[in-house]
């Protein structure tokens, strides 16, 4: 054997040597955190974080098998949104997903790098949280129960009907007195 191909089968064993051990390891498992805006035991707190768990079963991360998943029931309470979300970045998770602006906030106050998806939040433009729906920037992103630029929309719309359903109630109201 030539001395060149020594060091070309020491230097392909060097390089393969990490990806061996990653695969002896076996596959990562993601880690999700939870930051829940009501106490565990609240009626709609259950039933979110089980819709949740089915799709995430359903896209196949199913929990503890492909993905961990951390939930921290806050009750709403600004202290426990603070102490949860250092706790939960302190696990080093791939994503938060955050219920509401104040799980948000705290988040994001615990760190700037953890990626946070939220829901039930209103106007995260007007909170600070995100720069623009379209492009958010930062780590933050995430869903509105309502988007204010559409307000004046909407607005027009109601004028637009109300003739209507004026009209409408005095014919339903003629209808019922015959």
């Amino acid at each position: 054997m030539r001395r060149r191909d020594v060091f070309a089968l020491v230097g392909s064993a060097a390089a393969a040597w990490p990806l061996a051990a990653r695969a002896q390891q076996g596959p990562r498992i993601a880690r999700i955190g939870v930051l829940m805006n009501v106490s565990e035991n609240h009626p709609t707190g259950q039933p979110y974080v089980a819709l949740f768990r089915q799709r995430l079963q359903e896209l196949g991360w199913v929990d503890s098998h492909k993905a961990r998943i951390d939930i921290r029931w806050a009750a709403g309470e600004a202290g426990r949104y603070r102490e949860y979300a250092a706790e939960l970045v302190a696990l080093a998770p791939d994503a938060v997903l955050a219920a509401t602006t104040g799980a948000v906030v705290a988040l994001q106050q615990a760190s700037r790098t953890v990626p946070i998806v939220f829901v039930n939040v209103i106007d995260p433009v007007g909170s600070g949280l995100v720069a623009t729906m379209a492009r958010p920037g930062g780590s933050a992103t995430g869903f509105t129960l309502f988007e204010y630029a559409i307000s004046a929309k909407w607005l027009e719309l109601l004028k637009e009907i109300a003739p209507r359903v004026t009209r409408m109630a005095v014919l339903r109201d003629a209808a019922v007195a015959a």
